[in-house]
């Protein structure tokens, strides 16, 4: 920036840059270090991550929450192919390290297979004697999704700082820390969702540079394309495809983000048609690509989904695995010739949905959508109490509890930033934030038209890498550039800096409420910010 002293005199340029930034330049000023910093700065929040998942993580050794349901159905799913009933007391035998007293009879269970199967892999390893190996592997996905979030932070926002801050958020945030060490499904959707995410990301570049190849070619040999070619070689797609199917494989609201973002291809294909200077952009990317681009994602996801039910098809014992054989149940005239066992499993999803469209049974710790980005009600998930001194928390009277409370400092600002995007995309049309509120609005607005089911707040993790990308595009946008004005690169820097410390402090804060370590009753109340958190 030059400023203009006094008339005549020579003008003087305005300091740029801070001292940090000269440091770092130094710091990286070798192949070799922007090499480290590149892949060590995602591995390093990663390995923070893991640390805060793994920790102990076999306390407490009992089926905690709804690991009561996805924990046993898991190993069932091992030993029979399908989820079975168990007796009364179950879960006290389980977690004695007796895990086989359930029965052969089937479960009716309303979720799809693939999530209680991915609990199911630290078991069939390593058997179900611990906790510790039927929460591993949720705490693998919830620590892998860290290190996808940083490399989706590095597409959107070309920054591996920024996208590093991403992940470090991702890695200390309290919703996060809790899903991914109890085995529910949630985690496991979110994992899928967010490697969705990243395939589109990477389909993103690619299929313009493609397009305008075969554009290229196209004027080259001559012709004039009023609608474009159509691009059949989109490995991303996909990819993508194979990742969305799996999230709809643990759960159902996986849809959503699969629906979501295949309308956000065709959007894009749109605009790279438009960029290329194509007169009919619009109808070649919903008449030409657009087919193309759904036989390459939603066959896929079918497949894959349907995949999923392998152990229920081919076993004999699951559930409505016999529906349509039995007299009247069987389809007649065009769908007779589908066979009975699909038509079984087609009767099973209508009972599912049924029941997902109607469960309402209060629930103490249930929690309205409205409610969710202020986290109005955290869900507890398990709670112990000692009063004879044994409980090791340095008084007579201890309390443990596993609390879904999210790290508020970095989830409130998330909201902020999620709803400043909205702003910024209505004004700006910046495509960054265009791509995460379509994640925000996948993953929560669905739930908008179900107020009256009886749902929780940790549904949100579904949705949390995308508000959390939007942090880190607003944090990216306080920290400016090296090139800003000096003043500004040091106010930037310094808020930046302030916040994180203090979120920081606030996950050492409430560390002991997310991994149910024993504590004084009154250092448990002083977590309880607000009234719905007791």
């Amino acid at each position: 920036m030059v400023q203009e002293v006094a008339a005549g005199s020579a003008p003087t340029r305005e300091p740029v840059g801070s001292r940090v930034d000269t440091w770092w330049s130094g710091l990286m000023s070798t192949p070799r270090r922007r090499a480290l910093w590149t892949w060590g700065g995602p591995i390093a929040v990663t390995l923070l991550a893991a640390v805060l998942r793994f920790w102990n993580l076999g306390h407490p050794q009992a089926l905690v929450f709804d690991e009561t349901y996805y924990v046993k159905d898991a190993w069932t799913l091992l030993a029979n192919g399908y989820e079975s009933t168990w007796p009364e007391g179950a879960n006290e035998d389980f977690a004695r390290g007796d895990p086989d007293v359930f029965s052969d009879d089937p479960s009716y269970v309303v979720h799809p297979p693939l999530g209680k199967w991915m609990i199911g892999l630290g078991m069939a390893l390593f058997g179900a004697d611990s906790a510790f190996w039927w929460r591993a592997s949720t705490a693998l996905a919830g620590t892998i999704a860290v290190f996808v979030l940083t490399m989706t932070g590095r597409l959107l926002f070309r920054s591996t700082l920024v996208a590093v801050i991403a992940g470090f958020l991702f890695a200390i945030e309290g919703n996060a820390i809790v899903m991914s060490r109890v085995a529910l499904l949630d985690t496991w959707l979110m994992l899928f969702c967010l490697l969705g995410f990243w395939f589109v990301l990477l389909d993103r570049a690619d299929a313009e540079s493609r397009l305008r190849e075969r554009l290229g070619a196209l004027r080259d040999a001559g012709a004039d394309p009023h609608w474009g070619p159509v691009v059949w070689l989109r490995p991303w797609v996909i990819a993508a495809g194979v990742a969305f199917g799996a999230a709809i494989a643990v759960k159902w609201s996986g849809l959503y983000f699969l629906a979501a973002f295949g309308v956000y291809l065709v959007l894009v294909d749109a605009m790279a048609r438009r960029r290329a200077g194509l007169p009919f952009w619009l109808s070649g990317a919903l008449l030409k690509q657009g087919p193309v681009t759904f036989a390459l994602l939603v066959p896929v996801a079918f497949v894959v989904y349907l995949s999923s039910w392998t152990g229920w098809l081919t076993t004999d014992g699951g559930y409505y695995r016999h529906w349509a054989d039995d007299a009247g149940n069987a389809a007649t005239g065009f769908w007779s010739w589908v066979p009975h066992s699909l038509q079984s499993l087609w009767h099973y999803h209508q009972a599912a949905y049924g029941y997902h469209v109607g469960v309402s049974s209060p629930h103490p710790w249930q929690a309205n959508p409205l409610g969710w980005p202020l986290a109005l009600r955290p869900t507890n998930m398990y709670f112990a109490s000692t009063t004879d001194g044994s409980g090791g928390c340095g008084q007579a009277e201890c309390w443990a509890s596993i609390m879904g409370i999210p790290n508020p400092i970095i989830w409130w600002a998330a909201t902020l930033a999620a709803l400043y995007l909205v702003y910024r995309f209505a004004r700006y049309r910046e495509w960054t934030s265009g791509v995460i509120l379509v994640g925000v609005a996948a993953g929560y607005l669905p739930w908008l038209l179900y107020l009256g089911r009886t749902v929780f707040q940790f549904y949100t993790i579904a949705y949390e890498p995308y508000v959390l990308l939007a942090l880190a595009a607003v944090i990216g946008l306080v920290l400016g550039r090296p090139s800003d004005a000096r003043w500004k690169r040091v106010q930037g820097l310094a808020t930046v800096g302030v916040f994180l410390g203090v979120a920081t402090l606030v996950s050492a804060f409430f560390l002991p409420l997310w991994v149910g370590m024993p504590v004084t009753p009154e250092f448990r109340g002083l977590h309880f910010w607000l009234p719905g958190w007791r």
